[in-house]
């Protein structure tokens, strides 16, 4: 009876402690997707496309709202125990649901990166998998500590209205987030992130030489020989030289190209002049509106002898045809679907780039007028 009795009261102890953990992982975790929405979305359409569910494939953002939505109401109704039973059922219940498909995730590589933080915190499948183990086991053993706790009815009406109010508010900012862009970028292309290609190595050349006696051949770092050593330059005679190109590590993974295939990523990304930057992955379903505010200010930047291109995964014919009906008179480049997606969570968006540094990132509801684009043109670190 005893033993009985310290552990009920050790395990009453920490309690609290699980319910608060597991309700701030849940915040996180639904706070973290909720920033990027889109995002979220994408990884969306990666599962129902891996299990052949292509039918709802157009509600991917739809469905991805009522994931990090439902997250949210359960990590709130946990920090602060709203309608605490069903909120604990609820998520683990949802637990069990994606520690399945993390695990097949993991033993068959079906999706790579789950986004089960969003672009917050990367983990492998594993450990996605593994993390959600803890989880379902906290979450039973939270339940289990309260079996006997949750006899008493909830106040309906006060935790009702807490959560309506909360779960508004959540709303209010994944929508923001849709409509314009992340509050938070955690992608490469960030605003004020600098691209320009590092040059880790420089070039190296070496040098052979051979034994004119014994003919032994040897190669040397240049200047790293004695060239200057007479006897040894009279001993040994010039047969070749090579040179080693310097090693470049670029921060991108993006691959802009012409219509004959021609490279020119570094030319239009690292422009040491401003660079506008229209991305459009699907210009078909690119807004019109957000369309027409480009041409606007192509014609606007073509004046000033300011660079702007457009970058899309289309057909490039394709593309110059919907050009032409927007008036859109801009030089159009080719680029991998993915890649844009991950240049800007908007269709069209649009970056600004000076000396390969982003200045600013645009969402079709926000391209700017001539006013802001002067301001930046004068003043670019603003």
């Amino acid at each position: 009876m005893v033993n009985s009795y310290k552990q009920k009261t050790f395990l009453s102890r920490w309690l609290p402690f699980i319910r608060i953990f597991l309700g701030l992982v849940f915040i996180f975790s639904s706070v973290a997707k909720g920033i990027d929405p889109v995002g979220t979305s994408y990884r969306v359409q990666d599962y129902l496309l891996v299990y052949g569910w292509t039918s709802l494939v157009p509600y991917a953002l739809w469905i991805a709202f009522l994931v990090i939505f439902s997250e949210f109401l359960i990590g709130i109704s946990f920090l602060f125990k709203i309608f605490i039973r069903t909120s604990a059922g609820a998520m683990l219940l949802m637990l069990i649901f994606f520690t399945v498909v993390t695990w097949l995730d993991a033993r068959y590589n079906m999706v790579t990166d789950c986004g089960c933080f969003g672009d917050a915190v990367k983990l492998t499948n594993w450990q996605t998998f593994f993390k959600n183990i803890v989880l379902i086991l906290l979450s039973i053993l939270f339940l289990w500590g309260n079996r006997k706790r949750w006899q008493k009815k909830p106040k309906f009406l006060p935790q009702f209205l807490m959560l309506i109010f909360l779960g508004a508010g959540f709303l209010g900012f994944m929508f923001y987030n849709l409509n314009h862009l992340p509050v938070v970028d955690f992608r490469n292309w960030k605003t004020g992130r600098n691209m320009t290609t590092d040059t880790m190595q420089k070039a190296k050349t070496y040098v052979t030489y051979q034994d004119k006696k014994s003919g032994v051949k040897k190669e040397f770092l240049f200047p790293r020989y004695p060239w200057k050593d007479t006897a040894w330059m009279a001993r040994w005679t010039f047969v070749s030289q090579r040179t080693v190109a310097p090693l470049v590590a670029t921060k991108y993974n993006l691959v802009i190209e012409d219509s004959l295939g021609n490279d020119h990523t570094k030319a239009i990304v690292e422009n040491p002049g401003f660079q506008f930057i229209l991305v459009s992955f699907d210009m078909s379903r690119a807004d019109a509106e957000g369309l027409k505010k480009a041409t606007v200010l192509s014609d606007f930047l073509s004046k000033k002898g300011i660079s702007m291109v457009l970058v899309t995964a289309m057909g490039l014919k394709t593309a110059k045809r919907i050009e032409d009906e927007y008036g859109l008179k801009i030089p159009v480049f080719q680029a991998d679907e993915t890649d844009l997606k991950a240049m800007i969570r908007s269709n069209p968006g649009l970056l600004l780039l000076h000396h390969g540094v982003i200045l600013k990132k645009w969402h079709y509801h926000d391209f700017p007028g001539s006013g802001q684009i002067k301001k930046f043109l004068t003043s670019p670190a603003q």
